[in-house]
């Protein structure tokens, strides 16, 4: 397998080369991207007697070839490390300015970002800021060690461990073709149900973990379809649905053909009995809203799962796993993730999460606060376990 290196301009730029090293020693073909930063570091001759790959620094260095097309084509992982605070910023915003940020764009493959800087930096929110942005878009990070920095400061920011990295990115790689031909149905994001029509009722369902999911399972070359409420998030040929209903129907269209289903979704479970054709105003008698219940989608696909392996979801705020293990009896699920909901840090609408994931057969997972995109690899690696045993 081949990995592009992307170094940036920091004093880490020295371990990227016992980085290369080590992805050597684990079997990868190593080709190496540097921004003009890091040459301040580090010259390319180094990386060059190391990889025995072109080094890759300006855009216009390449005889008129499309180097940044043509070597995004042939790597199966993109690494870069070390990430300065303004290689982060190019790669969020998209940035086009370099060989590195221009190949950033090509590349199809998975993208991991080791950061490394001083703790205020880190620490500074547009910086963080950035890294939820790129991890919104499936980008996998490293984060940085608590340690003793260059500047003889303490704090959070120093480059991960060589190891740590190496072992990620090879973890990554392990797992990228694990669930090739193998077809997948997740849902994700709220439902909306009108009242009339201006208003309406939904929940805080941010489409999140359904979409970290979805982009993760892809990377590990499954065959994804994504049917999605109403949230501001991009996928591949995403089916948008608005209403329970609506939801419903799309996963039924849709169920006979998978072989997994991950319901990260959060239907609504009440809608108004009777939806006014006309704007209620407020002048009027205050409205009585008489609701009703919703199609339950996830008991209805545990009626007719059929052999399919069938994942579940459970927001709770209080007895999480007594909840969570009724749900999975009663919707005969294979799998729920159990997460708590009403903290600042897990739950909707935050960037991390964390998980009980429970077992049809009794097992039980722990899952601490991490980032959603790596949540999505855990619940995955539960997945792929309980397929290797059908």
């Amino acid at each position: 397998m081949k990995i592009a290196l992307g170094v940036s301009g920091g004093i880490a730029c020295y371990k990227a080369a016992e980085i290369l090293r080590r992805l050597q020693d684990r079997g990868f073909d190593v080709v190496v991207a540097m921004t003009k930063g890091a040459t301040q570091f580090v010259t390319p001759l180094t990386f060059r007697a190391l990889s025995g790959h072109k080094v890759y620094v300006d855009i216009f260095d390449n005889d008129g070839e499309f180097d940044h097309i043509f070597v995004a084509e042939s790597v199966d992982l993109f690494l870069v490390a070390p990430a300065t605070a303004d290689c982060i910023a190019n790669l969020a915003a998209g940035v086009a300015n370099d060989f590195l940020t221009t190949f950033h764009l090509a590349v199809t493959a998975p993208v991991v970002v080791a950061p490394a800087m001083n703790t205020r930096m880190w620490q500074h929110p547009s910086v963080q800021a950035n890294l939820r942005t790129l991890e919104s878009r499936g980008v996998r990070v490293i984060a940085p060690e608590t340690g003793l920095m260059a500047c003889k400061t303490v704090g959070p920011g120093r480059l991960a461990p060589v190891e740590t990295i190496v072992e990620f990115v090879a973890n990554l790689l392990a797992r990228k073709s694990d669930l090739q031909g193998r077809r997948i149905l997740v849902t994700a994001g709220p439902t909306v149900e009108d009242i009339d029509p201006v208003r309406f009722i939904s929940n805080r369902s941010s489409g999140k973990m359904g979409f970290a999911i979805a982009r993760a399972a892809a990377d590990r070359g499954a065959d994804v379809t994504l049917i999605t409420g109403p949230v501001d998030l991009e996928f591949p040929n995403a089916i948008r649905v608005r209403s329970t209903e609506e939801m419903r129907q799309a996963v039924a269209a849709r169920f006979d053909g998978v072989d997994v289903v991950i319901k990260a979704a959060a239907p609504l479970d009440f809608r108004p009995k009777s939806q006014s054709k006309q704007k209620l105003k407020k002048s009027a008698a205050e409205p009585n809203i008489e609701l009703e219940a919703t199609p339950d989608i996830l008991l209805e696909l545990g009626k007719r799962k059929d052999g399919k392996l069938l994942v579940g979801f459970a927001a709770e705020t209080e007895d999480l796993l007594k909840n969570g293990l009724e749900k999975l009896k009663a919707k005969n699920l294979d799998l729920i993730v159990i997460n708590p909901v009403g903290g600042p840090d897990s739950g909707f609408a935050s960037d991390t999460n964390c998980a009980t994931i429970l077992d049809a057969d009794g097992g039980s997972q722990e899952i601490p606060l991490i980032s959603k995109t790596a949540m999505a690899d855990a619940i995955l690696d539960r997945v792929v376990g309980r397929l290797s045993k059908k």
